[in-house]
Protein backbone atom coordinates (compact mmCIF):
# COMPACT_ATOMS: atom_id res chain seq x y z
CA UNK A 1 0.00 0.00 0.00
CA UNK A 2 2.42 2.39 1.16
CA UNK A 3 3.93 1.59 -2.83
CA UNK A 4 0.89 3.59 -4.22
CA UNK A 5 1.88 6.07 -6.27
CA UNK A 6 -0.44 8.84 -4.73
CA UNK A 7 -1.98 11.65 -6.14
CA UNK A 8 -2.60 13.75 -3.28
CA UNK A 9 -0.35 16.99 -3.60
CA UNK A 10 2.49 15.61 -1.25
CA UNK A 11 4.55 19.10 -0.72
CA UNK A 12 0.91 20.33 0.76
CA UNK A 13 0.58 17.59 3.41
CA UNK A 14 4.56 18.81 4.21
CA UNK A 15 3.23 22.14 4.88
CA UNK A 16 0.19 21.56 6.49
CA UNK A 17 2.38 19.25 9.12
CA UNK A 18 5.21 22.02 8.80
CA UNK A 19 7.60 19.19 7.06
CA UNK A 20 8.18 17.23 10.58
CA UNK A 21 7.43 13.97 11.29
CA UNK A 22 3.71 13.47 13.02
CA UNK A 23 5.59 10.37 15.11
CA UNK A 24 8.83 11.40 16.26
CA UNK A 25 8.50 15.14 15.73
CA UNK A 26 11.82 15.10 13.48
CA UNK A 27 11.97 18.16 11.07
CA UNK A 28 13.74 17.28 8.02
CA UNK A 29 14.27 18.38 4.68
CA UNK A 30 11.32 17.66 1.80
CA UNK A 31 13.68 14.95 0.01
CA UNK A 32 13.55 12.79 2.94
CA UNK A 33 10.10 13.08 3.98
CA UNK A 34 7.56 10.86 2.94
CA UNK A 35 3.80 11.14 2.89
CA UNK A 36 2.21 7.51 4.54
CA UNK A 37 -1.50 6.51 4.39
CA UNK A 38 -3.38 6.17 7.50
CA UNK A 39 -6.62 4.56 8.13
CA UNK A 40 -8.95 3.64 5.06
CA UNK A 41 -8.36 4.92 1.64
CA UNK A 42 -9.83 5.21 -1.31
CA UNK A 43 -8.87 1.75 -3.88
CA UNK A 44 -8.76 4.20 -6.53
CA UNK A 45 -8.81 8.21 -8.00
CA UNK A 46 -7.00 10.95 -5.88
CA UNK A 47 -6.27 10.18 -2.31
CA UNK A 48 -7.31 12.99 0.04
CA UNK A 49 -4.82 14.71 2.56
CA UNK A 50 -6.85 13.56 5.32
CA UNK A 51 -5.46 10.27 4.73
CA UNK A 52 -1.61 10.87 4.96
CA UNK A 53 0.47 12.19 7.27
CA UNK A 54 4.13 13.38 7.18
CA UNK A 55 6.72 10.97 8.62
CA UNK A 56 10.49 11.01 8.60
CA UNK A 57 12.31 8.22 6.61
CA UNK A 58 13.36 6.10 9.59
CA UNK A 59 9.31 6.19 10.68
CA UNK A 60 8.65 5.87 7.15
CA UNK A 61 11.22 2.30 7.71
CA UNK A 62 9.26 1.09 10.62
CA UNK A 63 6.29 1.82 9.10
CA UNK A 64 6.57 -0.53 5.87
CA UNK A 65 10.01 -2.48 6.13
CA UNK A 66 8.45 -6.40 6.13
CA UNK A 67 9.51 -8.29 9.88
CA UNK A 68 12.55 -9.58 9.74
CA UNK A 69 13.35 -12.90 12.04
CA UNK A 70 17.58 -11.96 12.15
CA UNK A 71 18.08 -13.37 16.08
CA UNK A 72 18.79 -10.49 18.40
CA UNK A 73 20.42 -10.62 22.28
CA UNK A 74 18.26 -10.70 25.17
CA UNK A 75 19.12 -7.08 26.01
CA UNK A 76 17.96 -5.75 22.09
CA UNK A 77 14.70 -7.72 22.84
CA UNK A 78 13.79 -6.34 26.02
CA UNK A 79 14.62 -2.35 24.43
CA UNK A 80 11.82 -3.13 21.62
CA UNK A 81 9.43 -4.61 23.98
CA UNK A 82 10.15 -1.58 26.22
CA UNK A 83 9.68 0.85 23.51
CA UNK A 84 6.76 -0.66 22.03
CA UNK A 85 4.98 -0.62 25.77
CA UNK A 86 6.66 2.81 25.91
CA UNK A 87 4.84 4.20 22.19
CA UNK A 88 1.47 1.77 22.90
CA UNK A 89 1.40 4.26 26.48
CA UNK A 90 1.62 7.70 24.29
CA UNK A 91 -0.94 5.94 22.22
CA UNK A 92 -3.59 5.44 24.38
CA UNK A 93 -3.25 9.15 25.27
CA UNK A 94 -3.55 10.17 21.45
CA UNK A 95 -6.80 7.94 21.23
CA UNK A 96 -8.01 9.80 24.65
CA UNK A 97 -7.13 13.04 22.96
CA UNK A 98 -9.32 12.19 19.76
CA UNK A 99 -12.11 10.61 21.63
CA UNK A 100 -12.38 13.87 23.61
CA UNK A 101 -12.50 16.27 20.40
CA UNK A 102 -14.62 14.63 18.46
CA UNK A 103 -17.42 13.93 21.69
CA UNK A 104 -17.44 17.91 22.24
CA UNK A 105 -17.84 18.07 18.17
CA UNK A 106 -22.31 17.66 18.60
CA UNK A 107 -21.88 20.90 20.67
CA UNK A 108 -19.67 23.00 18.77
CA UNK A 109 -21.87 22.12 15.47
CA UNK A 110 -25.05 23.01 17.76
CA UNK A 111 -23.36 26.25 18.87
CA UNK A 112 -22.53 27.14 15.43
CA UNK A 113 -26.03 26.72 13.50
CA UNK A 114 -27.15 28.88 16.39
CA UNK A 115 -24.56 31.52 15.61
CA UNK A 116 -26.62 31.20 12.02
CA UNK A 117 -22.54 29.65 10.04
CA UNK A 118 -19.60 27.81 11.32
CA UNK A 119 -17.73 30.25 13.19
CA UNK A 120 -14.09 30.41 13.49
CA UNK A 121 -14.14 28.84 16.65
CA UNK A 122 -15.84 25.56 14.70
CA UNK A 123 -13.65 25.65 11.93
CA UNK A 124 -10.57 25.02 14.84
CA UNK A 125 -12.67 22.06 15.84
CA UNK A 126 -12.60 20.62 12.80
CA UNK A 127 -9.30 21.04 12.08
CA UNK A 128 -8.39 19.36 15.55
CA UNK A 129 -10.83 16.45 14.61
CA UNK A 130 -8.48 16.07 11.36
CA UNK A 131 -5.31 16.36 13.43
CA UNK A 132 -6.06 13.95 15.77
CA UNK A 133 -7.49 11.94 13.48
CA UNK A 134 -3.97 11.30 11.69
CA UNK A 135 -2.24 11.35 14.45
CA UNK A 136 -3.83 8.64 16.35
CA UNK A 137 -4.08 6.61 13.09
CA UNK A 138 -0.33 6.76 13.09
CA UNK A 139 0.37 6.15 16.38
CA UNK A 140 -1.66 2.81 16.10
CA UNK A 141 -0.29 2.31 12.62
CA UNK A 142 3.46 2.32 14.41
CA UNK A 143 2.76 -0.06 17.16
CA UNK A 144 1.17 -2.51 14.73
CA UNK A 145 4.73 -2.61 12.81
CA UNK A 146 6.43 -3.08 16.18
CA UNK A 147 4.37 -6.34 17.37
CA UNK A 148 4.57 -7.35 14.04
CA UNK A 149 8.73 -7.25 14.62
CA UNK A 150 8.43 -8.79 18.04
CA UNK A 151 6.37 -11.37 16.71
CA UNK A 152 9.33 -12.65 13.84
CA UNK A 153 11.54 -12.39 16.98
CA UNK A 154 9.44 -14.56 19.09
CA UNK A 155 11.30 -17.96 18.00
CA UNK A 156 14.64 -16.15 19.03
CA UNK A 157 14.00 -16.19 22.87
CA UNK A 158 16.29 -19.08 24.11
CA UNK A 159 14.54 -19.99 27.12
CA UNK A 160 11.04 -21.39 26.91
CA UNK A 161 9.90 -19.54 29.89
CA UNK A 162 11.18 -15.87 28.55
CA UNK A 163 9.52 -17.27 25.08
CA UNK A 164 6.09 -18.06 26.63
CA UNK A 165 6.51 -14.64 28.72
CA UNK A 166 6.95 -12.51 25.08
CA UNK A 167 4.19 -14.47 23.71
CA UNK A 168 1.82 -13.52 26.51
CA UNK A 169 3.05 -10.00 26.36
CA UNK A 170 2.70 -10.10 22.74
CA UNK A 171 -1.06 -11.35 23.19
CA UNK A 172 -1.87 -8.29 25.67
CA UNK A 173 -0.63 -5.80 23.35
CA UNK A 174 -2.36 -7.04 20.11
CA UNK A 175 -5.74 -7.19 22.46
CA UNK A 176 -5.19 -3.66 23.57
CA UNK A 177 -4.50 -2.78 20.22
CA UNK A 178 -7.94 -4.09 19.03
CA UNK A 179 -9.27 -1.96 21.85
CA UNK A 180 -8.08 1.30 20.69
CA UNK A 181 -8.73 0.74 17.26
CA UNK A 182 -12.87 0.17 18.43
CA UNK A 183 -12.24 3.57 20.16
CA UNK A 184 -11.17 5.37 17.21
CA UNK A 185 -14.33 3.68 15.25
CA UNK A 186 -16.61 4.60 17.60
CA UNK A 187 -15.22 8.45 17.82
CA UNK A 188 -15.15 8.23 13.98
CA UNK A 189 -19.21 7.33 14.51
CA UNK A 190 -19.87 10.66 15.89
CA UNK A 191 -18.96 12.78 13.13
CA UNK A 192 -21.22 10.53 11.01
CA UNK A 193 -24.33 10.93 13.15
CA UNK A 194 -23.63 14.65 12.48
CA UNK A 195 -24.05 13.88 8.65
CA UNK A 196 -20.30 14.57 8.20
CA UNK A 197 -17.27 12.06 6.88
CA UNK A 198 -15.60 10.49 9.33
CA UNK A 199 -12.49 11.22 7.64
CA UNK A 200 -12.19 14.49 6.13
CA UNK A 201 -15.32 15.60 8.07
CA UNK A 202 -16.64 16.94 4.88
CA UNK A 203 -20.81 17.24 4.77
CA UNK A 204 -22.22 13.99 3.63
CA UNK A 205 -24.84 13.69 0.56
CA UNK A 206 -26.57 10.93 -0.30
CA UNK A 207 -24.72 7.67 -1.87
CA UNK A 208 -22.38 5.10 -0.08
CA UNK A 209 -18.95 7.13 0.31
CA UNK A 210 -18.05 10.74 0.43
CA UNK A 211 -17.78 12.65 -2.12
CA UNK A 212 -14.58 14.39 -1.18
CA UNK A 213 -12.68 11.64 -0.51
CA UNK A 214 -13.81 8.92 -0.90
CA UNK A 215 -14.18 6.89 2.76
CA UNK A 216 -17.03 4.60 2.52
CA UNK A 217 -20.07 6.35 4.69
CA UNK A 218 -20.02 4.48 8.83
CA UNK A 219 -22.98 2.58 9.39
CA UNK A 220 -24.87 4.57 12.50
CA UNK A 221 -28.19 2.13 13.08
CA UNK A 222 -26.62 0.57 16.30
CA UNK A 223 -26.40 3.94 17.45
CA UNK A 224 -29.83 5.09 16.36
CA UNK A 225 -32.46 5.69 18.42
CA UNK A 226 -36.33 4.59 17.38
CA UNK A 227 -36.89 8.01 15.59
CA UNK A 228 -33.48 7.50 13.78
CA UNK A 229 -31.37 10.38 15.12
CA UNK A 230 -27.72 8.87 16.43
CA UNK A 231 -28.36 8.53 20.36
CA UNK A 232 -24.53 10.09 21.28
CA UNK A 233 -25.31 9.85 25.39
CA UNK A 234 -25.89 6.25 24.57
CA UNK A 235 -22.31 6.17 22.11
CA UNK A 236 -20.37 8.76 24.57
CA UNK A 237 -21.09 6.56 27.13
CA UNK A 238 -19.69 3.48 25.56
CA UNK A 239 -16.86 5.70 24.20
CA UNK A 240 -15.78 5.91 27.90
CA UNK A 241 -16.22 2.60 28.92
CA UNK A 242 -13.83 1.53 26.32
CA UNK A 243 -11.39 3.73 27.48
CA UNK A 244 -11.51 2.64 30.95
CA UNK A 245 -11.29 -1.24 29.77
CA UNK A 246 -8.14 -0.23 27.80
CA UNK A 247 -6.52 1.49 30.50
CA UNK A 248 -7.31 -1.94 32.67
CA UNK A 249 -5.59 -3.85 30.42
CA UNK A 250 -2.35 -1.60 30.10
CA UNK A 251 -2.01 -2.40 34.01
CA UNK A 252 -1.51 -6.01 32.40
CA UNK A 253 0.52 -5.33 29.98
CA UNK A 254 3.22 -3.23 32.45
CA UNK A 255 3.15 -6.85 34.85
CA UNK A 256 3.80 -8.85 31.75
CA UNK A 257 6.85 -6.54 30.72
CA UNK A 258 8.23 -6.67 33.83
CA UNK A 259 7.49 -10.34 33.97
CA UNK A 260 9.84 -10.38 30.42
CA UNK A 261 12.54 -8.56 31.68
CA UNK A 262 12.89 -11.28 34.37
CA UNK A 263 12.96 -13.47 32.37
CA UNK A 264 15.06 -12.28 30.03
CA UNK A 265 17.48 -11.66 32.59
CA UNK A 266 17.64 -15.11 34.11
CA UNK A 267 18.43 -16.34 30.55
Amino acid sequence: MTARDWHADREAVFDRDARTCRHCGTADDTEALRAYPVGDVALEGEVHESALVTVCADCFGTLSDSPSATPTGAEELFHHVRETTRIQGETISTVASFASVATALPGDLESALDDEGEDAALEESIAQYRRHRRDVLLSIAVVDARLERLAALEGDADEPAAADALEAFSETATDLQSALREVVTLSETVATGLDRCHGCFDALESGPTCDTCGLAVRETADWEDDDGTLAFDRLFATINDRLQEASATTETLTDRTTTLAERLTAA
